[in-house]
């Protein structure tokens, strides 16, 4: 697959944003997926790990999906990630019924392009930084783009929804 090719990709490239992707050797075995993406890319880029972020698909108390993006680094607060997208709580979504909905495998879904656009929280410490690395929608393929393009694109709410 062509790194251009991923829908994730095509979708910034259709609106015209500004972004670079990256791509690293993705390791099978490695236990989590975004510290595989920090490890591999944040000295190489001049990034920290907190401008790296995760997409994890969660399960709204109304039975909807919906996408949370925060940092690789910390946690994601179900409640704050709930309340931010009105719902009284949530849960992480059966990984199945994720992988469908959004049409990436777990590990390279991306917040962009999804096959079902979902409702999205993005951590609002996003807005701290001037670009931000998220999955380009394939396991090994990083994009990286500024928040404020990030946002739009998925017409998202920002929210704190890390765990202290």
């Amino acid at each position: 697959m062509a790194a251009g090719s991923t829908p994730a990709i095509r979708a910034l490239t259709q609106a015209k944003v500004s972004h670079r992707v990256h791509a690293y050797k993705h390791d099978p075995r490695a236990d989590s997926y975004g510290t595989e993406a920090v490890d591999a890319l944040a000295g190489k880029l001049g990034v920290v790990a907190e401008q790296v972020f995760k997409t994890l698909v969660i399960e709204l108390s109304t039975g909807a999906l919906a996408v949370a993006v925060l940092p690789v680094p910390n946690t994601l607060s179900l409640k704050a990630a709930a309340a931010a997208l009105g719902a009284s709580k949530a849960g992480m979504a059966d990984r199945t019924r994720a992988e469908k909905t959004t049409g990436y495998v777990l590990g390279g879904i991306s917040p962009l392009g999804q096959r079902k656009t979902l409702p999205t929280v993005i951590d609002d410490s996003a807005l701290t930084w001037d670009r931000m690395l998220c999955s380009a929608g394939r396991r090994g393929l990083e994009i990286e783009l500024a928040p404020a393009d990030l946002i739009r694109l998925t017409a998202a709410v920002t929210a704190p929804v890390t765990s202290a």
